[in-house]
C-alpha cells in the first residue's frame, strides 16, 4: 500500500523544467517537444491547447512515463519534489495510476475488454490501496455512481462493448480518480461526445476534482471546454511553448498570433453566412520545421526576422509569457 505524496505550500506540486523529447527513428532523429516548462500548484488546473500534432498527448504521456521506446527525453518532471525522469520503472509502477491518474483520450481502447468494469476500477484500489476484492468492487461501486453510472450495481458487471460512450468515459474517470491521486490528467475526456454528454462528463470532473482537492491538467483542442474548466493555459505548437497565462487573461488579450488564429477559428454563429476564419496551412512534421519561429510559415504577422532565429521564451507580468518577436516588441497586442 502506497502513500499520498507529502504537502510542501512553498513548491507546485507539478514542476516541468526545459522537457525536450525526441523520437529516433531508422537513424533519423526529430524534436518533439522542445524546452518546455511550466508549474501546476495543488489543487489548481493546467489547460494544455493547441492543434492535432502540437505534442499535447506526448506531454501527457511523458509525465506518466509512458512514451514510447523510440522517444528520449530530457530535462526535468519534478512531482512533488521527485524528478520522474530518473526515477526507476518499479517507482513510476507505484506513483502512476495512484499519484497520478489519466483519463484517456479514447475510452473504448483504454478499457480491458475481457475485464467486467468494477473489476477494472476495482484493480487500482488492490493494487495501489491494499483492499481486498471484495471491499474494492464494493467501492467501486460507489465510484460508479459518483460519476453518474444507472443502476451501478447491475453496471459493474458488465463489459466495456455493453456501455455507450458517454458511460465509457464515466468509467474512466473513475478508474482514475478511484485511489485519490493528488493529480489527474485528462486526455481530451470529452472526445466524440454529443455537447449534452460533453457537459454532464464536465461537471463530473469539476465536482470530484473540487472534492478530492486535486491538481488537473486538461488537454484539449476546444477552448470552451479550457475556458470553463481551467485556471492556467499553455498554449502549444510544433512542440513548442508558445504562451502561458491565467486562462481569462489568454482568451482575451492572446499575446500570440497563433493564439489568436485558434481563437479566431472558434465556431460562432454566422448571421450572413459567411466562411469560418481559419489557420492556413497545417502543422508540419517535426522533422521539417520552418527556419526561424515554427509558426512563421503560416503567421499572418510574420516579418523577414521571423525566419531568422527561433524567438526566445519572454516572461510578462502578471505570471504570463510568450515566445513571439514581434510580441516582445509590442507590435502585435
Amino acid at each position: 500500500m502506497t502513500q499520498s505524496p507529502p504537502e510542501h505550500p512553498d513548491r507546485p506540486l507539478l514542476s516541468v523544467r526545459d522537457l525536450s523529447i525526441s523520437i529516433d527513428r531508422t537513424g533519423r532523429s526529430a524534436r518533439v517537444l522542445s524546452d518546455i516548462s511550466f508549474d501546476l500548484p495543488a489543487g489548481e488546473t493546467l489547460g494544455v491547447v493547441g492543434e492535432s500534432g502540437s505534442g499535447k498527448t506526448l506531454l501527457a504521456l511523458s509525465i506518466m512515463g509512458l512514451l514510447p521506446s523510440v522517444a528520449k527525453a530530457a530535462g526535468t518532471i519534478s512531482f512533488a519534489g521527485e524528478n520522474l525522469l530518473s526515477s526507476t520503472e518499479e517507482r513510476l509502477c507505484d506513483i502512476r495510476g495512484n499519484q497520478i491518474g489519466m483519463i484517456f483520450q479514447e475510452p473504448m481502447t483504454a478499457l480491458n475488454p475481457a475485464m467486467t468494469i468494477g473489476d477494472q476500477i476495482a484493480e487500482g484500489l488492490v493494487w495501489h490501496r491494499g483492499l481486498s476484492w471484495r471491499d474494492a468492487r464494493a467501492q467501486a461501486i460507489e465510484l460508479m455512481d459518483q460519476v453518474r453510472i444507472p443502476d451501478a450495481r447491475r453496471r459493474a458487471k458488465s463489459y466495456p462493448h455493453e456501455l455507450s460512450g458517454g458511460q465509457r468515459q464515466r468509467v474512466g474517470i473513475a478508474i482514475a480518480l478511484a485511489p485519490k491521486p493528488a493529480l489527474l490528467i485528462a486526455d481530451e475526456p470529452t472526445t466524440a461526445l454529443d455537447v449534452t454528454v460533453q457537459a454532464e462528463v464536465l461537471d463530473i470532473l469539476d465536482d470530484l476534482t473540487s472534492e478530492y482537492r486535486m491538481a488537473l491538467m486538461l488537454v484539449s483542442h476546444d477552448l470552451g471546454v479550457i475556458a470553463r474548466m481551467c485556471d492556467r493555459t499553455l498554449v502549444l505548437y510544433s512542440g513548442r511553448r508558445m504562451e502561458e497565462g491565467g486562462t481569462r487573461a489568454v482568451l482575451t488579450d492572446p499575446l500570440n498570433p497563433y493564439t489568436r488564429g485558434l481563437i479566431g477559428a472558434v465556431p460562432r454563429r454566422v448571421g450572413d453566412g459567411g466562411r469560418l476564419p481559419t489557420i492556413r496551412g497545417t502543422v508540419p512534421p517535426f522533422d521539417r520545421l520552418p527556419p526561424g519561429c515554427v509558426f512563421s510559415d503560416r503567421c499572418p504577422d510574420r516579418i523577414d526576422a521571423c525566419s531568422a532565429a527561433e524567438p526566445d521564451w519572454q516572461d510578462f507580468a502578471d505570471s504570463r509569457g510568450v515566445r513571439c518577436i514581434r510580441a516582445m516588441e509590442g507590435e502585435t497586442r
